[in-house]
């Protein structure tokens, strides 16, 4: 019940909640590393006040105050540290030792936590991903998705670590700084704080020119991953069509649109921090003129001077500092946007009273409708498939076979009033998503290979798998010989994609690995149609001898693939043009007549009829 709790929160997730979700198990660190920041602040406030004493009351005539007067009595007094003004030297050391010490803490439990932070961010980021629909999988691009769990999870941590806990240390030295200087010398402070409000209004102004510019190139940015990983993925096909000037110039193209973004951000970045340099440089100089003069005239002495410089320099610091963060809000806002997108996308989720039937039995279809956006695929289609019956759907590109398959395994969602999918009775939407996936054994048109080795590929749906089973599967696939003739056999690497297998072996793997399911229900999705026709013969030989009582569904453009099965069902457009067994569908005069002539006196490719 804990995570159902989560994830439903993760849906409304604003900028700060989510951050703070994030922080939940590295908040530990950051509170250590701010407690050592105010600690160094407060020992860099204490040496210019030793300065400053040490030139006014030790070596000047000013006197001591009376806790210091009794604190150094013990030892002998002023005199004797007039005399020994190594000591002085020694407490500046220590002071510098401790702060060093919580320097360091600072930097240890600042990293940890960063790290901390990082890491859960890209957890949390790949899980939710995981669970996301296929639907909003098909609406992001894979680059810009990668781009946004590390980029910008990166500039999230950096602005954290960097800014967030610094803010803590900067209200302390202002604070501090403001004190000491006050009691120092009052006009002098007054000038000094004038220089505050200019750098907060053009922080303030800077904050939506820097935003949007951010935005643009982190967009920008995404769309150039997106080009360098399809062509990454797709070098084959680049290369197979000479196409290599044409994405050379494409990524060149977004590459400069990128390039001049940041140039145009960095000329609002050098205007922002010229600025700053601008009008702290002439802070400093009007506090050095005026304090010089100061002390001519008697109202301030020399070790105030000293020491007020020394706090004005502690002051101008975290003055500038907050207008870096503001600064750098405005990236990080950018990013965390982003990221707050995917966080605040709703998760597949199961009716609270999903069930887990038995999913031996018939399928059935009833009146399904569908539609991509405003794009029509599937229009009041009804059939049935009794289980442990062998179904083919035959229909030309677009006619929507892998659409029907898409909505049985749950990878898109029927609406409610677009008709029901019902197996042995019991209507999918009302089952658990990942009891229906188990339950279906799917190979898609498109066989997707993890870069690894044959047989972790064939095996990766149990973690029970053993090499006899995995054999079996491949014998059953027709890829066990081929397999075995490789050098290192089923230990030998698949590239990524499987790009070091032929299409045909890359089919049948993928259809070894569906076997190893087990499944009461099996989808072929075309899944032959790299392999040559005798090949596919005796894979569906094979099937049928091995299937045992599963349904069996076969997608395909071949005829002779289809024409064993049971009852054949031909789509076109959408609508159920034909259906009926071989035998049945040859006396008619229809689509699948015409298929079946074609291919018995023509090539396969030029039929017009594929997945």
């Amino acid at each position: 019940m804990k995570i159902k709790k989560n994830e439903s929160e993760q849906q409304s997730y604003t900028k700060v909640s989510l951050i703070l979700d994030f922080l939940r198990g590295s908040i530990r660190y950051f509170i250590i590393s701010i407690f050592s920041a105010l600690c160094v602040a407060g020992l860099d406030m204490l040496s210019p006040q030793l300065i400053r004493t040490t030139v006014d009351c030790i070596l000047g005539d000013n006197e001591l105050p009376e806790f210091l007067m009794n604190l150094i009595g013990n030892i002998g007094g002023v005199d004797y540290i007039r005399t020994h003004l190594w000591l002085i030297g020694c407490a500046i050391i220590i002071l510098a030792v401790f702060s060093g010490v919580f320097r360091y803490l600072f930097m240890l439990f600042n990293t940890k936590g960063a790290e901390s932070l990082v890491e859960t961010m890209r957890n949390r980021l790949f899980s939710h991903i995981q669970r996301l629909p296929f639907s909003w999988h098909m609406q992001n691009q894979t680059g810009d998705i990668i781009q946004r769990c590390t980029s910008d999870v990166d500039m999230v941590k950096n602005f954290v670590s960097e800014q967030l806990t610094s803010v803590f240390r900067i209200v302390i030295l202002i604070v501090l700084s403001l004190f000491f200087m006050l009691s120092m010398n009052p006009k002098l402070t007054l000038v000094a704080l004038t220089a505050i409000p200019v750098i907060i209004a053009y922080s303030a102004y800077f904050h939506s020119k820097i935003s949007s510019q951010f935005t643009k190139c982190d967009e920008n940015e995404g769309i150039l991953s997106t080009i360098a990983q399809e062509n990454l993925t797709g070098v084959r096909v680049v290369r197979a069509f000479g196409r290599e000037k044409y994405e050379k110039d494409r990524f060149e193209k977004q590459n400069n649109i990128y390039t001049n973004l940041w140039i145009r951000l960095c000329r609002f970045l050098a205007m922002f921090w010229g600025a700053g340099d601008l009008i702290s440089g002439l802070q400093v100089m009007l506090i050095v003129i005026l304090g010089a003069v100061f002390c001519v005239r008697g109202s301030m002495t020399a070790g105030e001077f000293i020491a007020f410089i020394s706090y004005n320099a502690m002051l101008t610091w975290p003055v500038r500092h907050l207008g870096r963060m503001i600064s750098e809000m405005s990236k990080a806002g950018v990013s965390i946007e982003r990221i707050r997108y995917i966080m605040n996308s709703p998760a597949e989720r199961d009716k609270p009273d999903a069930i887990t039937p038995d999913m031996r039995g018939d399928i059935e279809f009833q009146n399904v409708s569908f539609s991509y956006g405003d794009i029509p695929v599937l229009s009041n289609v009804s059939f049935k498939i009794p289980h442990g019956t062998t179904f083919g759907i035959l229909g030309s590109t677009g006619s929507g076979k892998s659409t029907l398959m898409h909505l049985m395994n749950r990878l898109y969602n029927l609406p409610k009033e677009n008709g029901r999918i019902t197996i042995g009775g019991v209507d999918i939407a009302d089952m658990k998503g990942s009891w229906v996936r188990s339950n279906i054994g799917m190979v898609l048109q498109e066989s997707f290979l993890f870069s690894r080795t044959i047989a972790e590929n064939i095996g990766i749906t149990r973690k029970d798998m053993n090499l006899s089973d995995i054999r079996r599967a491949a014998s059953i696939a027709c890829i066990d010989d081929a397999i075995s003739e490789f050098t290192n056999g089923y230990d030998t690497m698949v590239g990524e994609r499987g790009v070091t297998l032929s299409g045909g072996q890359k089919q049948r793997t993928a259809i070894a690995r569906m076997l190893t399911q087990h499944t009461p229900i099996m989808v072929f999705d075309d899944s032959l149609s790299a392999v040559d026709s005798e090949t596919d013969a005796k894979i569906r030989q094979a099937l049928r001898k091995n299937s045992g009582n599963s349904t069996v569904i076969l997608i395909s453009h071949r005829v002779t693939t289809l024409m064993q099965a049971e009852c054949i069902m031909v789509l076109d457009k959408g609508l159920i043009a034909e259906m009926g067994s071989h035998d049945e569908l040859m006396k008619k005069d229809g689509i699948y007549r015409r298929i079946y002539d074609m291919q018995m006196t023509l090539p396969e490719e030029v039929t017009g009829y594929g997945a």
